[in-house]
């Protein structure tokens, strides 16, 4: 057991030793080198232990013969590290004597001692290459202050090689720390910031860091509010109804929200919307019916795409904000990429291509995500048409892919939510449940930073959150009197949620603070 003089801490797990020494470490690499001479000398304690001093003082001096007896005196510490460590101790070498014009030395090195070691061959290729080119250039003798330099670079990198406690390894009392911090976060349900973290105490979040309380109730409908989504840039947010028409309203400085243009045009109910992603331009799709394009800022209708023989069920753009994907509910029309011209770039279709449920581009445009047939995911990546398939047991209704292109939610009539990862590194996946869907048509998104958090609408009228660690809900808000069909969290204000209910409402969330 441990002296107690010689640990710290108030369970005694800490050596004394080891906390100064990386405490000294910590200030050289932070630049305070009188401090940290003052406190080795105080202490007692160097940042160098005697083993490495007894290299530094071989490498310093040039002493390359008992450097390589050095590092064979510790090869058992050092394990598979050694032979990378002589190397750099021959290189420093091979380099000091074609300095002084002793080619012949040099390349005896080279062949008889380099040569036997056990590194990548490709470093030894590029030193032999370097040896002959700087041998025939005669490089003459090196400045001694250069040599110096040299001889410090060289001790730097064979210090990353070396194992503790023979070497500390880099900025570990920033790695602690920071460690100690990373845990905080992924322990605090409410967290959703980029902000530095104060040191000085036990980091907790409040759940005034996430929308919990309504700032605002939107009435510009007059029936159900199907779906709502706020733009990339987070200044506005676009709302549609089973009245046929699509709002898109302005989120002004102080958080409040007004009404900018009412879109008229369509005969049915307009089941979804969709920002292009430079928010000049919103697609509007009716249910069972044409899709169409709109001017944000005119809130005028610039074309119609389909007909009564293509009915569009899904869309999403690509990043340029000229082109866009559709789908069809109708299994023989399959997948169209149309320019905002109305011209069809491609298509994928054929008597075998299943109905199309929902779709989605990823941000970064790498790719195209489709839910086929209720049940089944397909995940395309665009650039080399490699596909990816995943089948869920339960059908889905709706898909959302996160901000960073890294993942995407789809909801499930079986009452959860399931997170992939897109790029296909999963087996299963993440589940989120603790809300109602098992009729209608429901939506969730991310939202927060890094896509910290999951919202979702319900059918018991509720709005549920959860952190995307955990599987049940850290929030239920209520304020809504019906069916809540989709909510979309601002990318640009964490602490702002929309939700769109069958209550003929779209509510805006915030914190209660």
């Amino acid at each position: 057991m441990e002296n107690s003089s010689e640990v710290l801490g108030s369970k005694g797990l800490i050596k004394k030793h080891e906390f100064v020494r990386i405490i000294v470490q910590c200030l050289y690499s932070l630049g305070y080198s009188k401090t940290a001479s003052c406190l080795e000398s105080e202490s007692g304690v160097s940042s160098k232990s005697p083993e490495f001093q007894l290299l530094e003082s071989h490498v310093l001096n040039g002493n390359w013969d008992s450097c390589i007896s050095f590092l064979d005196s510790i090869r058992e510490a050092l394990g598979e590290s050694r032979d990378s460590a002589s190397f750099l101790v021959l290189k420093q070498c091979i380099l000091e004597c074609l300095s002084r014009g002793e080619d012949t030395l040099a390349l005896d090195v080279l062949r008889k001692r380099v040569s036997a070691l056990k590194v990548d061959r490709s470093k030894v290729q590029s030193l032999a290459e370097s040896v002959l080119s700087l041998k025939d250039a005669d490089i003459g003798t090196i400045d001694s202050n250069v040599v110096h330099d040299l001889r410090e670079k060289c001790l730097t990198d064979l210090e990353k090689l070396f194992p503790p406690p023979i070497s500390v390894p880099e900025r570990r009392l920033e790695h602690l720390v920071e460690t100690t911090v990373t845990a905080w976060v992924d322990s605090c349900l409410y967290h959703g910031s980029s902000n530095p973290i104060s040191l000085y105490v036990d980091h907790q979040c409040g759940r005034d860091q996430i929308p919990t309380v309504t700032t605002q109730i939107l009435t510009g409908h007059r029936n159900e509010v199907w779906f709502v989504q706020f733009s990339n840039n987070g200044e506005y947010l676009a709302s549609s109804s089973n009245d046929c028409t699509a709002i898109i309203w302005k989120v002004l400085e102080d958080g409040e929200l007004t009404l900018k243009h009412t879109l008229c045009g369509h005969q049915r109910a307009i089941s979804l919307v969709a920002w292009s992603p430079d928010d000049t331009k919103l697609l509007t799709i009716g249910n069972t019916e044409v899709l169409k394009l709109w001017d944000v800022e005119e809130g005028t209708c610039k074309h119609t795409f389909g007909n009564p023989d293509f009915v569009v069920s899904s869309c999403a753009w690509l990043p340029n904000s000229k082109q866009f994907v559709c789908g069809s509910s109708d299994p023989e029309k399959g997948i169209c990429m149309w320019d905002c011209d109305g011209n069809e770039i491609k298509a994928w279709r054929g008597m075998r291509m299943p109905k199309v449920v929902d779709i989605a581009v990823t941000p970064n445009g790498e790719y195209l995500i489709t839910i086929f047939m209720d049940k089944e995911i397909r995940i395309l990546h665009t650039g080399t048409n490699a596909e990816r398939v995943i089948s869920e047991e339960h059908p889905i209704t709706s898909l959302s892919v996160s901000g960073d292109s890294k993942f995407f939610i789809i909801n499930l009539n079986s009452q959860e939510i399931h997170m992939w990862d897109v790029a296909g590194k999963w087996d299963k996946p993440l589940r989120f449940m603790g809300h109602k869907q098992c009729e209608y048509v429901i939506r969730s998104c991310f939202g927060g930073f890094n896509s910290t958090f999951i919202a979702s609408g319900s059918e018991n009228a509720q709005v549920y959150i959860w952190n995307s660690r955990n599987s049940r809900p850290i929030e239920v808000l209520s304020g809504h009197s019906l069916t809540v069909n989709c909510v979309s969290w601002n990318p640009k204000r964490p602490h702002m949620l929309a939700s769109a209910s069958d209550d003929y409402s779209v509510r805006i969330w915030g914190p209660s603070s």
